[in-house]
């Protein structure tokens, strides 16, 4: 998908709150994602992107009992480049990963050690370069009946790209399902929702407090709140996206 895609500026109208399909989306329950028993493996681009992407399906498989098992693709070490406020040494001391994705996680109701986590370690922003050996390290933690869950291979993000198909690739590899999240991809221009595969798309209902819950999730990103305008730096979590936390589905591409 062309780059253009992930809009500068992140201005444009939203295809998640005026696309007419969105009206036709089938209904999907968590049970039939994930049969009982099965493990779902949900990966994640950048710290945040499991909360974004599937922060209320995190949610209900936690409330069935679900085992999980959570990898994080990178570190988010890029968080703030050329940022002289964003130091190495105060990413360090006030942005210690996975810290913020522990506590984003105690929001949901979930703790750290309730779900298996790995850290992949990947460099931000130029996984494409090491996609085969992404491909590889997922396969080396996929097992038989596993369902995956990744950021779409369309998304319109480089790095959500890249995982998707790292992602598509090793479950293939592995013989387990594989399913995707839109992250990015709702923040295109209307114009651009033909490119959306709604015949895959299924739509997860979500309570208002499973709703609130992610929401008040994405906050635990302090470091991805605030911008700096003294230095021309605008916060890497829009408006938009914090928007879309409050919409009571989450759409999965199956």
């Amino acid at each position: 998908m062309k780059p253009a895609s992930r809009l500068p500026g992140r201005q444009h109208p939203q295809i998640w709150n005026s696309a007419a399909q969105l009206a036709d989306i089938p209904i999907i329950s968590t049970q039939t994602l994930i049969p009982a028993g099965a493990r779902a493996v949900i990966l994640a681009p950048h710290p945040g992107d499991e909360i974004g992407a599937c922060g209320g399906l995190l949610q209900l498989l936690n409330n069935l009992d679900q085992p999980m098992l959570l990898i994080s693709v990178t570190d988010g070490a890029l968080a703030h480049p050329g940022s002289p406020l964003w130091n190495d040494e105060r990413l360090r001391a006030h942005r210690p990963h996975p810290q913020e994705s522990v506590d984003a996680l105690h929001r949901l109701g979930i703790a750290a050690h309730g779900l298996q986590w790995v850290r992949g370690g990947f460099p931000e922003k130029n996984l494409a370069e090491h996609e085969t050996e992404l491909a590889t390290f997922i396969a080396r933690h996929l097992h038989p009946g596993d369902v995956v869950f990744s950021t779409w291979r369309q998304d319109g993000d480089s790095d959500h790209d890249t995982v998707g198909r790292a992602g598509a690739l090793a479950a293939d590899r592995i013989g387990v399902a594989f399913n995707e999240l839109p992250v990015w991809a709702w923040h295109w221009p209307v114009r651009e929702q033909n490119k959306i595969p709604w015949h895959r798309a299924r739509k997860l209902r979500l309570d208002v407090w499973t709703t609130a819950r992610k929401r008040h999730a994405m906050h635990a990103y302090v470091s991805q709140l605030s911008g700096e305008p003294a230095s021309g730096i605008a916060p890497l979590l829009p408006r938009v996206i914090l928007d879309r936390m409050g919409l009571p589905y989450e759409i999965v591409f199956i």
